[in-house]
């Protein structure tokens, strides 16, 4: 599964002011990140608000990036949820022919056992015959999946192919890494901790800021994979400023600022987010000026 070695980005939806459904914007943010470098595009994901879409508008943004896209890079589609038959309904009843892989986050709220993570996923992965990526992000789910239970899944389930690890915990990362098996993918869900991931043998990212300044940080993965230690801590240290910045009043607030000062696309979020302050947006654009 090299098509998923390097950087992902999980693409906003950017909103008009009257906060629809901004096609253009988002055609050009297809653009701009497979113009930077990026390996692959991810649709419908935390970052797209998908919690605030209706079905009528995530189909509208899933047709909007594959003709954007139009085959140039590999695309993997968010369906995920808290309701384990809903979710594999889901699947069954998706057209997933423009997509290489499924991004399924653990689910969230009911605060399931590793047992229960563990029959989820194996029913997720019984809906389809196409690639599962697992997404592991304990900061929105308020359920960590352990290493030993990615790690069941990954040799119990052949189309499991992967974790997007979002924990935050460079540690369980290495676990991971350690003791998964060959052909699994580690995927890094924080940009901050991706370079130390992928040098320990990681296999890149599903990044945020992958979006905003994808020619360096796509670069930066491409030298970590490739063992040039150097230049990949060059580029680290150069945009590690900027992750921190979108990150502060929330995603996908401050990445959408960056979209705004780049041109691509308005600020627009919908509530109960909020777009970034003003406070924040001058540090972003102050970044942005020095890259």
């Amino acid at each position: 599964m090299s098509k998923f070695i390097g950087t992902g980005v999980a693409l906003v939806t950017p909103f008009k002011n009257d906060f629809s459904v901004d096609t253009e914007a988002l055609t050009r943010i297809v653009n701009f990140v497979i113009e930077g470098g990026v390996e692959y595009l991810v649709v419908l994901g935390t970052t797209a608000e998908s919690a605030t879409l209706s079905k009528e508008e995530k189909e509208l943004v899933k047709s909007t990036i594959s003709k954007a896209n139009n085959g140039r890079v590999p695309m993997v589609l968010g369906i995920g949820g808290n309701n384990t038959a809903a979710v594999t309904e889901e699947i069954k009843n998706t057209d997933l022919s423009d997509y290489d892989a499924v991004l399924s986050v653990s689910p969230y709220y009911n605060k399931p056992t590793q047992e229960g993570i563990y029959q989820h996923f194996k029913a997720v992965a019984g809906a389809t015959e196409k690639a599962i990526i697992i997404y592991n992000v304990p900061g929105r789910t308020s359920s960590n999946i352990a290493p030993e239970t990615a790690i069941r899944l990954a040799k119990d389930f052949s189309n499991i192919i992967g974790i997007k690890e979002a924990a935050g915990d460079i540690v369980q990362a290495m676990r991971l890494i350690k003791d998964k098996p060959e052909g699994f993918l580690v995927i890094s869900g924080d940009d901050m901790i991706t370079l130390p991931m992928t040098t320990g043998g990681g296999a890149g990212v599903i990044s945020v800021i992958g979006q905003g300044i994808p020619r360096e940080f796509s670069d930066m993965v491409r030298y970590a994979l490739e063992g040039n230690n150097e230049k990949a801590n060059e580029l680290h240290y150069q945009v590690m400023e900027s992750i921190d910045l979108i990150f502060e009043e929330g995603n996908p607030a401050g990445i959408k600022s960056i979209h705004k000062y780049l041109g691509l696309s308005e600020n627009t979020v919908r509530l109960p987010l909020m777009p970034a302050s003003d406070e924040l947006t001058k540090k972003i654009n102050r970044f942005m000026e020095n890259m």
